[in-house]
């Protein structure tokens, strides 16, 4: 086990390092620079001494390497667009509420998906059904930001129920959250739809039930558990892909996030934010996908004598 999680940890950090190459490469091949398409246009001794300050008038393998090195000493340097603000501020600012508002929304869309797929699955070709498969379809097929922009016309404008947005009190969690929860919930109900009529046609299954056990044991300790195996390998990366915050609705309830600056770094050429934000985002997608590994083994044996045969 320790050898396992110790070789993925290395890979994981070889990834991590091509992926940087590539980035920082790309970076370098759009045209213009940082200091190139500001509000008030600066002159050239102006943007060569911006250049000099930061280094960018030097070699580019000199650059790359310089960044990695600070990297790895948890150094991101200083944000372009906010140069009071160094790039682990920004982040240690910003990531915690994208973090929350993902984490309770991610935690929103498992609580009605795992109940809304396991009922759809039970009550097969049934109105339950259609209406269960329906819900989750709506989460998955209409865009977040459509839904929250019709949220804010709704409750805000039209019932002046809630707050059009901000970040505060818990009334101004209400629609992000719910927005927040779409995609997983869809995605978690179709999954688990699919899983549950998989293991329900077994023989297992039918077995348990010959033998007159209870039919809420044979559900949840037979099918269910079961039915974990590809939920868990789409459940636990498209956490953490909410967890990183999103453009539209931190946009569209104007929460001060990390989302927004996945985008405005690459408009604005702010290659130290674009740089520790795609490597942050790299790091959490490999580490979740260790940690479903991982999860496998705890809920079906069969995957912990098959690691220890490997």
């Amino acid at each position: 086990m320790l050898a396992y999680i110790v070789s993925r940890l290395v890979y994981l950090f070889a990834v991590t390092i091509v992926v940087s190459l590539v980035i920082f490469l790309m970076m370098h091949a759009l045209p213009g620079g940082p200091f190139d398409n500001g509000k008030q246009p600066l002159s050239e001794a102006a943007r060569a001494n911006l250049a000099h300050m930061y280094g960018l008038d030097r070699p580019l393998w000199e650059q790359y390497l310089r960044f990695l090195w600070s990297a790895l000493h948890l150094d991101f340097g200083y944000s372009y667009q906010r140069p009071s603000e160094t790039v682990a501020d920004l982040i240690g600012r910003t990531w915690p509420i994208s973090a929350f508002l993902g984490g309770m929304g991610t935690a929103l869309g498992f609580a009605i998906g795992l109940p809304l797929g396991m009922l759809s699955a039970l009550r097969r070709n049934t109105y339950i059904d259609y209406i269960a498969t329906s819900v989750s379809i709506f989460g998955l097929a209409v865009p977040v930001f459509v839904v929250s922009t019709f949220l804010v016309f709704i409750l805000s404008t039209q019932l002046h129920l809630l707050p059009t947005g901000g970040w505060g009190p818990p009334q101004t969690w209400i629609m992000p959250v719910f927005a927040y929860s779409l995609v997983p919930m869809g995605t978690i109900a179709r999954y688990t739809r699919a899983g549950m009529l998989e293991v329900l046609g077994q023989d297992y299954v039918r077995t348990a039930r010959a033998k007159g056990l209870p039919e809420f044991r044979v559900i949840a300790l037979h099918a269910f558990r079961n039915s974990l195996i590809p939920l868990l390998t789409v459940a636990m990366p498209l956490a953490a892909a909410v967890l990183t915050g999103s453009i539209y609705i931190e946009g569209i309830f104007r929460i001060p996030g990390l989302g927004g600056y996945f985008v405005t770094s690459i408009l604005e050429r702010d290659y130290p934010t674009e740089m520790t934000l795609m490597l942050m985002g790299t790091a959490l997608m490999g580490s979740t996908y260790l940690l479903t590994d991982l999860t496998y083994l705890l809920v079906d044996p069969r995957v912990r004598l098959n690691r220890g045969m490997a």
